[in-house]
């Protein structure tokens, strides 16, 4: 029984000493543990609205370290790699013990390193924290980390530290980077030869560096590929194929799209480190090397923007803000997208929008274009010369400005400003000023983005979206009404669509506006389909002249370039909504054959107010309003003349409210024929007969 109890106490010590062992470990554990928060430091990347990578920004101490989990690697890299570094890294808790005891025997047998017992574990150990010296003691504190690591994470988030810091050479860390600026590409998918490589490359780095020294390379990669391990791992003849494979002897540049867009979000929000966008990487690629391209042809210190965006959803899906970031002779490092230039004649098509939808002309309208005179403005063509009598349509076309003022002289300078307004976009005044006539000719401020804003309605059927930053800005439709109807959208669409395109254009079945500035300051074109809006700019930041700058020249043939690099199929322009119909001179009405206004800004024939007249829809005219399928859309009623308000009737019958505009719906009852009145305040009355369909 002595024995017994001595035994019994030996072991109870032995248990007491070994859990105070334990207790003590576990303290030293939580009071000094390994530096996970310094792991955390990765790239900050911005990515295009799928997910591809756009661009990243080096980490504060210069390093390209993209953030890389297991599912970002082709699993063949990492069966190779695992082969390769850490054969039981699945099985054991940070230390493999048959690999240190294989090296220390070694070591004791040769007095020298003949292989390493470093596992994967081990490895990240000292990558998250780095020790300049090789020492015995650092040794032991890499093994001690180890464990720690393994006690913390899983052998997956293990996985994901080591090809996050893995070194690839210079400033590149990462699977990831190495492979994008090795091999152009994601991760993702790896032949044997590059994942190959990319095992092979972060034992020495420096000296295995492809671009430095491409025989050690080769040298390395073909250790690789001769382990049994790896060659079990890639499968049958792989390895001796892979071996054949060139290796690429050049680092390429990573990713460096959107470089304004990029900015912007890091400014936005600075510790998020993926920021998502809008953008399309395709799209933007094409854009940026058009511009590219351009910056070549421009000259010194021009630079150039483009915003290309989705006039159904609002989403900018390419953006350039310069015509070279880094250029300073061009001040590349300024967004030209969100400065307010003068945007020449690109807010004629909204003049006439408005015409078309009050009814005061038509496409085949006749209008003046002659030396005018508006209580002191004298507008005049931006060659000098006058067409006189021209369609409404050749003066949309031509860009004529004394038209386009005659009509926003009808219109109200105001109103007009006032219909921007429904897209959110309040072009900026000259100090002082009021709406005046000289905003149809680009005397007012406006910015690319807010440009190509109001060109979605005209894409949209009227109805304009509200544009994101590209970043964190919530696009979407805007509530309200349109800024347009959509009879008028059609016959501006169908003017635009018509015009020429620049000298060796592809005609890409778009509409386009052109405009410069006074002084040739801006060269502005903008562009839609039946989806996308594609604005372009051309001029100098710092606002100086460029003689010979304009936008049918300049800024007109880089538009139809970019829309084709942009890589997005042309969607065809919207169909004729019910009622538009292209009329032919002689059949329009008297009033509408010919433009012209008396004091009050009504269309006469002599002096005297005139009588109401309805010029929508024409007398006998067939309109198809989808009688046939049961399902009618409402017909858009115009008048000009009379005395405000108007009462309409339809086939006798009043329409609920009396109207102060010279615009009415009507929702018929059926097919057939209709016969449509409007009585003025003076009792006079205007009738026409119609067909609907």
């Amino acid at each position: 029984m002595r024995l017994w109890h001595k035994f019994a106490i030996g072991s109870a010590a032995g248990i007491l000493l070994a859990g105070a062992a334990l207790l003590a470990l576990d303290a030293a554990d939580r009071t000094f543990p390994p530096p996970l928060d310094k792991a955390a430091v990765v790239s900050p990347e911005v990515l295009d609205a799928d997910g591809q990578l756009l661009r990243a920004f080096a980490t504060p101490e210069g390093r390209w370290r993209l953030k890389t989990v297991v599912a970002d690697v082709d699993p063949q890299f990492l069966r190779m790699l695992v082969a390769y570094e850490d054969q039981r890294f699945y099985d054991h808790g940070g230390i493999d013990i048959l690999a240190l005891g294989r090296a220390s025997l070694q070591f004791v047998r040769n007095g020298r390193i003949v292989s390493g017992a470093s596992t994967l574990s081990m490895q990240v150990a000292r990558l998250i924290e780095p020790r300049t010296e090789r020492s015995f003691s650092a040794k032991l504190l890499q093994l001690a980390r180890a464990v720690q690591i393994e006690r913390r994470l899983s052998k997956e988030e293990i996985l994901d530290l080591y090809l996050t810091h893995a070194p690839y050479g210079g400033n590149l860390e990462g699977v990831r980077a190495a492979s994008l600026a090795y091999f152009g590409k994601e991760p993702r998918r790896l032949t044997v030869a590059e994942a190959a490589l990319l095992v092979a490359l972060p034992q020495l780095p420096e000296r295995r560096r492809p671009d430095r020294n491409l025989k050690a390379a080769q040298e390395a990669r073909k250790r690789v590929l001769d382990r049994v391990a790896v060659a079990e791992a890639v499968g049958d003849g792989e390895a001796e194929r892979a071996e054949t494979v060139a290796i690429p002897p050049r680092r390429l540049q990573l990713p460096a799209l959107a470089a304004h867009v990029g900015e912007a979000a890091l400014r936005k929000e600075p510790l998020v480190l993926k920021h998502q966008t809008t953008l399309k990487k395709q799209v933007q690629q094409g854009l940026e090397s058009v511009a590219r391209a351009a910056t070549t042809k421009l000259g010194p210190k021009l630079s150039l923007a483009m915003v290309m965006a989705d006039a159904q959803t609002g989403a900018i899906v390419g953006e350039v803000g310069s015509a070279d970031y880094f250029d300073a002779s061009r001040s590349g490092w300024i967004d030209m997208t969100r400065v307010n230039r003068s945007p020449g004649s690109t807010l004629k098509p909204f003049i006439y929008g408005l015409a078309f939808e009050q009814g005061l002309v038509s496409q085949e309208t006749i209008i003046e274009d002659r030396p005018a005179d508006f209580f002191g403005y004298r507008p005049r063509n931006f060659d000098m010369s006058y067409q006189g009598d021209v369609t409404v349509r050749e003066a949309l076309q031509l860009s004529l400005n004394v038209p386009a003022v005659k009509l926003l002289d009808a219109i109200g300078p105001s109103r007009l400003l006032v219909r921007l307004r429904r897209a959110e976009v309040r072009p900026a005044l000259p100090p002082n000023e009021t709406p005046g006539l000289a905003i149809g000719l680009g005397g007012v401020g406006i910015t690319l983005k807010d440009l190509v804003q109001l060109y979605t309605a005209l894409a949209n059927r009227g109805q304009p979206v509200r544009l994101g930053d590209g970043v964190t800005g919530t696009p979407g439709k805007l509530d309200g009404e349109p800024l347009l109807e959509p009879v008028a959208v059609w016959n501006v669409a169908d003017i635009l669509s018509g015009v020429i395109p620049p000298a060796g254009a592809p005609q890409r079945g778009i509409a386009y506006k052109t405009g410069t500035s006074y002084g040739y300051r801006d060269a502005w074109s903008v562009g839609y389909d039946g989806r996308y809006v594609l604005g372009v700019w051309v001029g100098r930041p710092d606002n100086s002249a460029v003689p010979g700058l304009t936008g049918y020249g300049t800024a007109a043939p880089i538009l139809f370039e970019a829309f084709a690099k942009s890589g997005l199929a042309t969607t065809p322009l919207p169909r004729p909504p019910a009622g538009a119909v292209r009329i032919a001179q002689s059949e329009l009405p008297i009033s509408q054959r010919r433009f012209a206004l008396n004091a009050s800004g009504l269309l006469v024939a002599s002096g005297r107010e005139p009588a109401p007249l309805i010029v929508y829809p024409p007398e006998g005219a067939h309109i198809d309003l989808g009688a046939k399928g049961g399902d009618l859309s409402p017909l858009l009623l115009k008048l000009q003349g009379g005395r405000a308000p108007f009462r309409w009737l339809a086939n006798g019958k009043p329409l609920p409210d009396l109207s102060r505009r010279r615009t009415q719906q009507w929702l018929p009852d059926g097919g057939g024929y209709s016969k449509l009145t409007v009585i003025d305040s003076a009792g006079r009355a205007a009738s026409v007969g119609v067909f609907i369909d």
